[in-house]
């Protein structure tokens, strides 16, 4: 899938084309409606386009209204930073598909993403992905990392590895035994106490409080599970 990205603010852009094409996708991106317009004439073959809606020169709804005009079959999703219901109504009426108001979670605009282009085309095969989605989290497989809300959490070789194993079986409770058989191996001759210090510091770097929401549970005196 080829996706356009048009937005003028550099650090929004950068991080959507980060996500997106972590996800699988091609990008084309433009920083002013009439560089979008330019590069959609020329390449013709994008699959969606993104359009934020306030930009300078050209709006995002004269850029979705001139898209939609020349390609009729490209799916188009607008970025917003009001949330008034007016803006949500122009931009559909414009010819946009779907909208997203800002900020958002890069997690949830490359979730919208897929979703349109599986209505667009019922059946056909989305980019492999090579993470796992768990909001507010995403896990990288072939980077090994672990992002909140797009956002960086370091974690040692063997944080990432307690994290995979939970996050690939969301809402399943695995046993102490079965983590550290997993991750240090059956032959491991330390203590079990070496899960729950890990446990305990994955807990402090995805940010979870006792009083918030508890994304990695205890499940007492059998072991953990995490919540997706």
């Amino acid at each position: 899938m080829k996706v356009l990205i048009l937005e003028d603010e550099k650090p929004i852009r950068d991080l959507l084309c980060i996500n997106l094409k972590r996800a699988g996708f091609e990008i084309a991106e433009a920083s002013t409606g009439e560089e979008a317009l330019r590069i959609a004439r020329e390449q013709r073959d994008f699959d969606i386009a993104i359009l934020d809606l306030m930009l300078p020169g050209l709006s995002g709804f004269e850029v979705c209204t001139l898209l939609r005009t020349h390609f009729p079959r490209l799916g188009i999703i607008m970025l917003t930073a009001k949330s008034q219901e007016i803006d949500k109504v122009m931009g559909l009426e414009s010819g946009a598909d779907d909208y997203v108001v800002k900020p958002f979670s890069p997690v949830e605009l490359v979730a919208r993403v897929r979703s349109l282009y599986r209505r667009m085309y019922p059946g056909e095969a989305l980019p492999q992905e090579n993470l796992i989605e768990l909001p507010p989290f995403t896990l990288l497989l072939d980077e090994r990392k672990l992002l909140k809300d797009g956002q960086d959490i370091p974690l040692t070789p063997t944080e990432f590895m307690i994290v995979k194993l939970l996050m690939e079986q969301p809402n399943k409770a695995m046993n102490r035994d079965d983590i550290l058989t997993a991750v240090w191996g059956q032959y491991f001759m330390g203590d079990l106490k070496i899960v729950d210090v890990n446990i305990s510091r994955i807990r402090q770097k995805i940010g979870q409080e006792s009083s918030g929401p508890q994304f990695l549970e205890t499940v007492w005196g059998f072991g953990y599970i995490w919540r997706g």
